[in-house]
């Protein structure tokens, strides 16, 4: 139960300081997984980078998933995944609240038809 409790906090902290991507995320990760708690070798961490480059998705997501499974099996995988995109989707939510609540404020009605043609042309 400790190492689920461990597992969610490195990974709650990693969501929320994780800041560039996942590539950016990876010496957080593995100075909490290697490093700090010392779960992993370095070598199983650069396998497990490895596979998480190969599968499709976030490679933050795709390496919290393989690293909680190593470290506490299913459950493991589910509490890191979980961790790791929380904070992501706390702040989406509330964003979305925050923005539905104001979407028919004429100054947000401007900024977001000012956005469009930038938006088409990043397209």
């Amino acid at each position: 139960m400790m190492t689920l409790l461990q597992l969610f906090l490195s990974y709650l902290k990693i969501g929320f300081f994780g800041f560039g991507g996942g590539y950016a995320m990876l010496s957080l990760i593995h100075s909490e997984v290697v490093v700090s708690h010392q779960w992993l070798t370095n070598s199983e961490f650069s396998d497990i980078v490895a596979i998480s480059q190969m599968t499709p998705g976030p490679i933050a997501i795709n390496s919290a998933t393989y690293i909680g499974y190593e470290v506490a099996g299913f459950w493991g995988s589910v509490v890191a995944t979980v961790a790791v995109s929380l904070p992501a989707l706390t702040l989406m939510l509330l964003l979305t609240i925050f923005f539905l609540r104001l979407r028919n404020n004429r100054y947000v009605k401007g900024v977001v038809a000012g956005m469009r043609p930038v938006v088409i042309g990043m397209i």
